[in-house]
This record gives structure tokens, C-alpha cells and sequence, in this order.
């Protein structure tokens, strides 16, 4: 059989498995390959559309040569029954008949198909083929669509996120189009071309075609998701895609023509922690079957969950517990040493490392301080053996060494001064920044060093440190610990340290002369490999974050009170944050248990607003966490892999006990 047909719907490509056959006890006595490649698309003529299938060896040979709005003339093809559960695009011309029971089919030999690519001249108009059909939507639209609704959609390209896994690899990104303050927010999954997905980048030109709606019942937050026939084009690959001559298509490009570069680049955000769509504001737990969508896990069951994790691998978990110390953190630190990738570090360096590889895994109980002494004596022989100065061989352990945090309050400092303790002996004391050696270490509580009295062991709130502190970074301004923490503490098997804000995880500023670097930092790997992939004088450190003035380092005790988790709480403060869509707009009171609850410190600022950060003092907020004495919360966490050594925990969102239905 013989005829022309025009490529109307999108591609997809399944491949199967191959199949190896052994002898007895493992001998190569047979090695059998079985091959299944297959690519499907969609085809039309006349008479309607119908499902197009290339098998086995065609599909290499012309996978990349077909797009869609080619017209082909397919020669010896077989008409079969097509595979009825499996997705397929939904095109929008209703007058056009769909046949779903059969589908075409090419395959290498009997028969061996013939196909030929028509040029656009050479296609003859009594052919009848109809138009390639789309559905571009507006972003002002889109909130009156139903859910699961099938769309097109074309836009600026605003914000960019960095590659996460959960079972497939997606990355998030912003789409404006001048028809709404909002943008587009699209979950985009990895798909059959690598080189478009990579390099996806803020201030490129974005079409993404069968586009599903997604819409969750209990708000009215929207967003799209791909499906398995979604294609995606940016800047750079438009010419000659049949959507160019698209009314909604022109409209796009005459309003671009209406903004200025440098006006829109300011507004462009990438990579950093994101998750969506937010958190509804009742958490619901299945008791019925113990499935749900976040699940509920023991503290305890915190290390092995965390062990599994992958490179990129993003998950939520949830615990139960109560908040035991919160800290406030200015950012970015002033004396922020520059992160050093895993595989550069010298192996005598990393023999100090955890062998586990997220290292905020430390037993309660630690080192002893003798063995603790000794491993610093150790490596400080090391560090002389390869002629390094006292000095050197301190910032190479600043560097490297990893070791158990605390918090110090006034009670507890004076405690352990009564006792006769010196700061210096103990290595599981709160690192800091080690300074030359002639240079004065400031005292770690200036009030008491004034005379000032022992607090007693109630709540205490700290808003001690001084400017020059302040500027070392390497101490809260503010912090707050249970009356109970001091003892429970005490009692620990196990404390988790993910306390620290790592680069990563702070959305940046874009930068055309930066573009490779950044897309880089924000992929699982480049499109292509270059020698100079690594980029070795380039830091993301000296890129703009976007509205970060500091975090919180919160403390989570585990409900059997046996296991503790310090986690990093990044609080949303402007409309400029990716994080910021979504959030409900009431305005609450700013106090620790609002922030926590919502994500964000209200109100949130306008990026055409004058800078009021100055106004909102993170630190004042420490003041009102007293109320989250002895509270029983629900504290779900997004943790995800950053490589190396480094493990993000963010705190998604805190629920009180009267926020959660059981169902």
C-alpha cells in the first residue's frame, strides 16, 4: 500500500530490553539478544488520523529525521490492531476522525517499508492534508480550564530550576506571556531531546506542545505537566516548526518587541530549592491501607532513608515531634570559604571525612575528646610531612573536618565554666572560624563576661552578638531552646546535622556571560563534554541570590525523644522568589509558629516596591518562638542530594496537631 500522509502529532519512543541467555553454572554457552525499539506518531490525512509505529532498525535511522508537519509518502506499510493502553495526543480539530483501533506499521523487512520525505513544494494540494493543529492557551485563560485539559502554550521563559528525581528526571520552569502578572508554571519531564531539555535557560522563547492541566481540589493553584507526546523548542530550534504562522504565536512575538532586555533580565531567577505544587493546609494521613502522599516515618528511620538517597533524588517525608531550638543565621556569611568538590580533596584530607556520605550523620555519643585529640594530632602530622605551616594545617581541617554541632546557651556555657571545661578542649563545640593565631577569639557570651549572672535553665533567647560577630557569620544573631532541651539533649542516640544553607539551594540571578556555567551548576550533566566543563575560577557564591537576607536553623525532636534533626528553614520574603507562586496571600502576625506554617514572612515585598528588607527583622522573629513550647507538630522536610558530601533538608511546612485529619 501506498499513500502520503502528514505528521501531525507528536513523537515518542519506547525501547525494550535485552535478553541474556546463559549456559549451566553461569558458562557463556548462548548469548541471545532480543531487541524491541519502537516510535510512535501521529499521522493524518484526509480522512483522519490514525497512530504511526517504526520498529527496530527504522527507528535510528529516522527518528531524527521526522518532525512534526512533514509529509511523507509511506510505501509497503501493514495496517494491524494498535495497543489500546497507551496515552495519545489529543488534537484540538474536532472535525478531524481519529482512528484508535488501528494503526500503521513500518518495519524493516516483511515487508520492507519505504519511506520518503515529501518537500513542502512538491506537496500537491489535491492531496488534501490537513494543517498541523494546535491549542495555544493564554496564561489568562488558564485558570478557567478544567483539570486534565490538553494544551499548547508559548512564552518567555522567566525562571529556570535545577534537575530533581523522584521516579523521573523534571526540572520546573516560569513561561510569562504579557497576558497575566502570573506566569506559567510547568513540571517538564525529561524526555526524548536531551539537548533542548539541558538547555533550557532564562530569556529564551518557549514552546511546549500537549500540555495536561493540572489543577488540585482543594485550591485554586494551577499548573501544566508534560505528557508522553509533549515537545519542547527554545530559542534556537523555531525555524521551520509549523507553529511559527500560529495567530497566538505572532501575538507572543509582538509583545516581546514591546520589552526591553535589561528590564526583563532582572526578573529572571535560576536554579535553588523549589518545590510545587505548596502544601495544602491540612495534612492528611491514610490510615486505612498506611499509604499516602507524604509519608509519616519514626526519627529514627531518618538514617536510612537519607542513606538511600541518589545523586539529584528529591524526597518529602514527614516526622512527628516537637521544635526544641531555633537559630536565626544572617546570609551570605562574609567569610564563606569556597566549596571544594568531593574528588578534589587529598586523601589524607578526607580520611578525616565521615565514610558516610551525608555527613550530617553523627552518633550522640561521638568521639570521646581524647580520640578526637588524637585524630587532630594525626592529621596534624600528616599536614607537617607535606611541609604545611600551624596556620595552613588549621585551615586545611576548617576546610575538610566535619563535627558535631551544639547549641550553647547562657546556662549551658556557664555550666561547663563552673566545671572547668575550656572552649577550646572540646571538639564536639559549635565550629568556628578559625582566625591566625595571634588574632583574639571573642568570648562566647559578652554579657556574662560583664558580670552579668547564670541564667536559669528555663527558655532562653539569645540576641547577644555584636556587630563584629555579626560580620563573621559564623554565629546566630538570635536563637531559642526549650526549657526541656538541655536534658533531652543529653539523652540523644542519634542527632542529625542538616542544618547548613548550601549554595545550591539559594535561587540566583541570571547572567548571559555566565550561561554555560550556570546551566551547568543546575544540570545532571551538560548536553555535550567540553575539557573545561568544570570551571574552576567561577564560584556560585559571587552570583546574586534573590531575596536572601538569612534562614532558620530549626530543631526537631523526634516524638520518642531519642532522635533529633537539624534542618534548614528558608523563609519566602518577596514576590521576586520563585517559591512565592502559590502561597496564600493573607497576611499573618510574623510570629515563628505563622512563619513556619505558611513558608513566608508577611508581608512579601513587590519587586517594583522600594527595598524594605531592612524593615522585616528576621532576628525579632526568634523572640516569639516561646510559643512553640512543648507544641506536638507535624514537620514535613524535603531532603535531596546535592553530591559529594552534601545533603539538602529544607522544612516545607510545619502543621499543629489540629491541622491533620486522619482518613
Amino acid at each position: 500500500m501506498t499513500r502520503p500522509f502528514r505528521l501531525v502529532g507528536n513523537i515518542t519512543c519506547h525501547c525494550g530490553t535485552m535478553k541474556i541467555h546463559t549456559g549451566d553454572y553461569g558458562s557463556p554457552a548462548s548469548l541471545q539478544r532480543t531487541w524491541c525499539w519502537m516510535a510512535y506518531f501521529e499521522v493524518a490525512d484526509q480522512s483522519g488520523s490514525m497512530s504511526m509505529v517504526l520498529w527496530n532498525a527504522l527507528c535510528p535511522e529516522w527518528y531524527q529525521r521526522l518532525n512534526v508537519g512533514t509529509v511523507l509518502y509511506l510505501q509497503n506499510y501493514t495496517l494491524k490492531k494498535s495497543y489500546q493502553n497507551r496515552s495519545r495526543p489529543t488534537l484540538p480539530d474536532t472535525k478531524m476522525k481519529t482512528f484508535t483501533s488501528i494503526e500503521i506499521g513500518l518495519n524493516p523487512r516483511n515487508p520492507t517499508a519505504v519511506i520518503d520525505v515529501i518537500p513542502p513544494k512538491s506537496v500537491r494540494p489535491q492531496w488534501g492534508l490537513p494543517d498541523v493543529p494546535y491549542q495555544f492557551i493564554s496564561r489568562s485563560e488558564l485558570d478557567s480550564l478544567p483539570n486534565n485539559y490538553t494544551c499548547d502554550v508559548i512564552g518567555l521563559v522567566t525562571f529556570v530550576g535545577r534537575f530533581p528525581e523522584k521516579y523521573w528526571t523534571y526540572r520546573w520552569v516560569h513561561v510569562v506571556d504579557g497576558t497575566s502578572d502570573r506566569p506559567f508554571i510547568l513540571e517538564i519531564f525529561a524526555s526524548s531531546q536531551p539537548e533542548i531539555f539541558s538547555g533550557i535557560c532564562p530569556m529564551t522563547y518557549f514552546v511546549c506542545t500537549q500540555m495536561r492541566v493540572c489543577r488540585q481540589t482543594d485550591t485554586t493553584v494551577s499548573y501544566l505537566t508534560s505528557s508522553c507526546e509533549t515537545q519542547i523548542y527554545i530559542t534556537g530550534f523555531h525555524k521551520g516548526q509549523p507553529y511559527v504562522s500560529n495567530p497566538a504565536v505572532k501575538s507572543f512575538i509582538q509583545w516581546t518587541k514591546t520589552l526591553k532586555d535589561s528590564v526583563m533580565l532582572k526578573k529572571t531567577v535560576i536554579g535553588g530549592h523549589y518545590c510545587y505544587p505548596p502544601s495544602p493546609p491540612v495534612f492528611t494521613q491514610t490510615i486505612a491501607d498506611g499509604t499516602a502522599e507524604v509519608p509519616v516515618v519514626y526519627a529514627s528511620e531518618l538514617k536510612e532513608a537519607l542513606e538511600g538517597l541518589q545523586y539529584r533524588e528529591h524526597k518529602r517525608m514527614a516526622i512527628q515531634g516537637l521544635i526544641t531550638a531555633v537559630q536565626y543565621m544572617p546570609w551570605p556569611e562574609q567569610d564563606q570559604v569556597p566549596e571544594q568538590p568531593a574528588e578534589q580533596v587529598s586523601p589524607e584530607r578526607s580520611s578525616s571525612r565521615p565514610a558516610n556520605i551525608a555527613t550530617g550523620f553523627h552518633s550522640a555519643t561521638g568521639l570521646t575528646e581524647a580520640a578526637a585529640r588524637e585524630t587532630m594530632a594525626n592529621s596534624d602530622a600528616e599536614s607537617a610531612n607535606r611541609g604545611l605551616s600551624p596556620r595552613k594545617r588549621r585551615k586545611d581541617m576548617q576546610e575538610t573536618r566535619k563535627v558535631k554541632r551544639r547549641y550553647l546557651t547562657r546556662a549551658v556555657v556557664q555550666q561547663e565554666r563552673e566545671s572547668g571545661k575550656d572552649r577550646t578542649e572540646g571538639e564536639d563545640l559549635e565550629p568556628e572560624e578559625e582566625e591566625d593565631e595571634e588574632e583574639e577569639q571573642p568570648d562566647l557570651n559578652p554579657e556574662q563576661s560583664s558580670g552579668h549572672g547564670p541564667q536559669p535553665p528555663t527558655a532562653v533567647l539569645l540576641c547577644t552578638s555584636t556587630p563584629e560577630e555579626r560580620q563573621k557569620g559564623d554565629r546566630p544573631s538570635a536563637e531559642w531552646e526549650s526549657s526541656a532541651w538541655a536534658v533531652l539533649r543529653a539523652d540523644l542516640l542519634e542527632h542529625f546535622h542538616f542544618d547548613d544553607l548550601q549554595s545550591e539551594s539559594v535561587p540566583r540571578r541570571f547572567s548571559f556571560e555566565d550561561k554555560d556555567y550556570l546551566l551547568q551548576q543546575n544540570n545532571l550533566h551538560p548536553a555535550e563534554w567540553t575539557a573545561h566543563e568544570s570551571h574552576p575560577d567561577q564560584n556560585l557564591n559571587s552570583y546574586t541570590p534573590v531575596t536572601c537576607n538569612g534562614y532558620f536553623k530549626i530543631t526537631i525532636l523526634g516524638i520518642n525523644q531519642q532522635t533529633a534533626i537539624d534542618t534548614v528553614f528558608l523563609p519566602v520574603l518577596s514576590h521576586e522568589d520563585p517559591r512565592s507562586i502559590g502561597l496564600p496571600q493573607d497576611a499573618h502576625d510574623n510570629t515563628m509558629l505563622s512563619c513556619l506554617s505558611t513558608g513566608f514572612v508577611s508581608p512579601l515585598r513587590n519587586p517594583t516596591e522600594e527595598d524594605r528588607s531592612t524593615h522585616i527583622d528576621l532576628g525579632e522573629i526568634v523572640k516569639t518562638a516561646a510559643e512553640l513550647e512543648g507544641m506536638h507538630v507535624v514537620c514535613l522536610m524535603d531532603f535531596c542530594h546535592l553530591g559529594g558530601q552534601k545533603v539538602e533538608v529544607f522544612i516545607n511546612k510545619i502543621y499543629k496537631t489540629t491541622d491533620v485529619a486522619l482518613v
